[in-house]
């Protein structure tokens, strides 16, 4: 994906007209690169769980204990995507960071377990608030 496709998707998404189907595993990736990349990390935190947030109830989703956004994993992915971006040799490339984000092994839907049991990702408790993994510590250097 082009940053111009990107800059396309966000603003879909921030205007909750993203069509469902376009709201991929993918796209959650892209949107959170993005914001990470062009705001201070405090404020893309709190724009990507506000937007996730705005956009499943846009979408006529939920919020919940059991459906909607999850917090543990929104965090995570942040952590992850924030550490790609800090680390990679073109950093100041979003085209490139954006063409060898599907590569990451982050970007595996299976990867938060790696550090937590999936009774304990998939719970309401991690749903709600941040949870550190029950498996294996990471340090994502921020």
């Amino acid at each position: 994906m082009k940053s111009e496709e990107a800059e396309k998707l966000i603003a879909e998404f921030e205007k909750g007209t993203l069509p469902k189907e376009k709201w991929t595993h993918h796209a959650h990736f892209v949107m959170a690169l993005w914001y990470c990349y062009h705001l201070p990390l405090p404020v893309a935190v709190a724009r990507i769980k506000d937007g996730i947030k705005q956009y499943n109830i846009a979408i006529g989703g939920v919020n919940t204990d059991d459906a909607g956004y999850h917090e543990t994993i929104t965090l995570f992915y942040i952590y992850a995507i924030n550490h790609y971006i800090v680390h990679a040799i073109d950093k100041n490339n979003l085209d490139k960071l954006l063409a060898d984000l599907n590569v990451q092994p982050f970007v595996a839907k299976d990867f938060p377990l790696q550090f937590y049991s999936n009774e304990l990702l998939m719970s309401s408790r991690a749903r709600k608030g941040w949870i550190h993994p029950d498996k294996f510590s990471f340090c994502f250097t921020l």
